[in-house]
């Protein structure tokens, strides 16, 4: 499970090495899943700090990772998705690498185990006004009129955009004094809706208990970031574990 790398979002020099480090990451996913060991990837939001693609034109920055997703999805499944940062999807991912990219949470059972898997955005506390602007930086209409820009503008526009977005997220975040995705786990957990709750957003990796009525416990996981923690989840017959790259 890997979220919140935000390639793209640091300058050139900085950003090579971020993407070197996810390479080495993935380049053990693929070894894995030749070998039958790897199962399925995540992606669970924000892999790049921006993403918007044209009809015919996608950023070119980052074209090793798209490659090396690629073949990954062709020997094990890959799962994308958007988070608040890379939302500009049309086709690229589904056609040209057999990547199902979701809007919106998904559900899955792995080993045995129902995972609810969210990027998080829109679960902060108090986080109407986001929810708002998220219907409207999403609306097809919206996509589509953007997209009438050059490329040549449209992706630099829109990389500034993100980089201010992030910026005032990150400062959000930390003023708050409870956590609304934890708090999100929590509920769902409690009712038995699932065993994991795994979400990224917040950028602060985390593992944490919750008690239940019945049964086990169940587990909310934070996969943390690529901009401090460097940090992904794997979960295998031994359990869930943060793994710093």
């Amino acid at each position: 499970f890997i979220s919140d790398v935000h390639l793209g979002g640091v300058p050139s020099a900085e950003d090579k090495l971020r993407e070197k480090r996810l390479l080495a990451v993935l380049d053990t996913v693929e070894r894995e899943a030749r070998s039958g060991d790897a199962k399925g990837l995540f992606i669970v939001g924000d892999l790049f700090d921006s993403w918007f693609e044209f009809r015919s034109v996608v950023p070119r920055r980052h074209i090793r990772t798209l490659a090396k997703l690629g073949t990954i999805a062709e020997l094990i499944p890959v799962d994308y998705i958007m988070g608040n940062h890379d939302f500009g999807h049309r086709d690229f991912f589904e056609h040209e690498l057999n990547i199902p990219v979701h809007a919106g949470d998904i559900e899955r059972t792995l080993l045995g185990k129902h995972f609810y898997i969210s990027h998080g955005d829109g679960k902060a506390l108090n986080d109407k006004g986001y929810l708002m602007l998220r219907k409207v930086l999403r609306n097809r209409a919206a996509l589509r009129i953007y997209s009438l820009l050059h490329p040549d503008i449209g992706i630099p526009l829109a990389e500034w955009v993100s980089s201010g977005s992030r910026g005032y997220t990150d400062q959000r975040t930390a003023l708050q004094k409870q956590d609304g995705l934890r708090i999100f786990a929590e509920d769902m957990l409690k009712i038995g809706k699932c065993d994991y709750v795994v979400m990224g957003h917040r950028h602060m990796p985390e593992i944490h208990e919750v008690i239940r009525p019945e049964g086990p416990p169940g587990r909310y996981i934070n996969l943390g970031d690529w901009i401090k923690n460097n940090t992904y989840g794997v979960f295998d017959e031994e359990g869930f574990r943060l793994v710093n790259a």
